[in-house]
């Protein structure tokens, strides 16, 4: 029963930093169509800012329960699984979250450099930048449902 409690709880903060990662470049476009409505641009920088901070606490407390999830047996053998002996599904996942992560930063990067009155990229060009993470989550998923090797 702990395993699930572990793993409803990881899945809980990974669904919560997605939402971050799937907003945030949302803001950050119409931080860049907001023009010279400096009203509009603060509070807009005020809501990527929290959210940014937001998103770092979910993807801790994801990660948190994940390394659980993976290296728990190793304390607790009695309680929790070893959920991917001899698998390299979690290699790749690893990596992709790995990648996902990086994309977050980036991101927040670009928020930042918009909190001091630097540039950003076109809007079009942020559009494009936003569907990235879908494809990585999709990659995620598939690895966690079909552990295909």
């Amino acid at each position: 029963m702990t395993y699930f409690w572990i793993k409803s709880f990881h899945l809980l903060f990974v669904m919560a930093w997605m939402a971050t990662v799937f907003y945030l470049p949302r803001i950050l476009v119409n931080i860049a169509e907001a023009g010279d409505d400096a009203g509009v641009r603060t509070r807009l920088l005020l809501m990527g800012r929290r959210l940014y901070k937001f998103g770092h606490n979910m993807f801790g407390l994801a990660f948190l329960f994940g390394l659980v999830l993976w290296q728990g047996w190793r304390l607790f053998p009695s309680t929790l699984p070893n959920v991917v002996a001899g698998m390299h599904w979690i290699d790749l996942k690893l990596g992709l979250v790995a990648l996902l992560l990086a994309y977050f930063v980036v991101i927040g990067r670009m928020l930042k450099r918009a909190e001091k009155g630097g540039a950003l990229p076109a809007s079009v060009a942020l559009r494009w930048l936003n569907e990235l993470p879908v494809l990585l989550l999709l990659g995620v998923i598939f690895l966690v449902i079909a552990k295909p090797f």
